[in-house]
């Protein structure tokens, strides 16, 4: 019953971690606008991995794509990848966890099967939140070299390398700080990790103990290869001297028991 709990609690966890690294890596915030001291009130620029937008103080947005990916930078096609493997890898092992839940009946399918579905689920599970907390920690990495060496008093480097993200050039180059999109990354990977383990934990309480004994008596069952041989001995021949003789000398059929 533990084990059973256990299970599909990692796998409704694990559920959720795939869904926040999804939404994560869709979302377009993951570098804000630093509002701070900011002289220019009218545009909020904000990007994420696959486009840059830029609100306006009427509320009008316009969001542009990366049209290319040669001009990336590799850190940024890394965090793509990074993102890409994780979501691929937590949707296969939910696919996985599906058919290894124990309390699903799946024909004929053994609790050793099912166990070890289970673990090679927790370990995709494990390695999907470690690819999503390894790509966004590296974009917060990104976020933090250039947020340290922008000002908006010199042009300083864009955090793309000169893309002009923000659409923004020359003096009042904006300056960049953690998006929204990054918590939801980290959130969604931390909780795909913990399913990954309670998933790897419930492998345990599956597999059969093979080392129980029972103590009792052992019952050998009879041989199928048993030979049952005639009996071959040889029978007394009686004698009839033990037959009655008459007076006249010959013998008479009757006999006599002696006890």
């Amino acid at each position: 019953m533990a084990a059973t709990l256990c299970q599909v609690m990692g796998f409704l966890l694990s559920l959720l971690g795939v869904a926040g690294i999804i939404a994560a890596t869709g979302m377009d915030q993951w570098a804000t606008e630093d509002l701070f001291d900011n002289p220019v009130t009218a545009v909020y620029s904000y990007s994420g991995l696959w486009r840059s937008c830029v609100r306006q103080s009427s509320g009008f947005t316009e969001c542009r794509p990366y049209f290319t990916i040669l001009g990336l930078p590799a850190l940024l096609q890394a965090v793509r990848a990074l993102m890409i493997v994780g979501i691929v890898l937590g949707a296969i092992g939910c696919l996985i966890a599906i058919f290894a839940l124990k309390c699903l009946k799946m024909g004929n399918m053994e609790d050793n099967l099912k166990a070890t579905m289970t673990l090679t689920a927790g370990i995709m599970f494990l390695l999907a939140g470690v690819c999503g907390i390894a790509g966004v920690s590296a974009f917060a990495n990104l976020i933090v070299q250039s947020f340290r060496f922008t000002t908006y008093a010199d042009g300083g480097f864009s955090m793309f390398g000169g893309a002009n993200i923000g659409g923004l050039t020359g003096a009042l180059t904006p300056r960049y700080t953690f998006g929204p999109a990054l918590f939801v990354g980290w959130i969604g990977a931390a909780i795909l990790v913990i399913g990954g383990i309670m998933m790897c934990l419930a492998c345990r309480g599956m597999t059969p103990d093979r080392k129980q004994r029972y103590d009792g008596m052992a019952y050998k069952a009879a041989s199928h290869h048993t030979v049952y041989k005639s009996d071959i001995r040889s029978r007394p021949a009686y004698n009839d001297s033990y037959k009655a003789q008459s007076v006249d000398g010959r013998q008479s059929n009757q006999r006599f028991d002696y006890v």
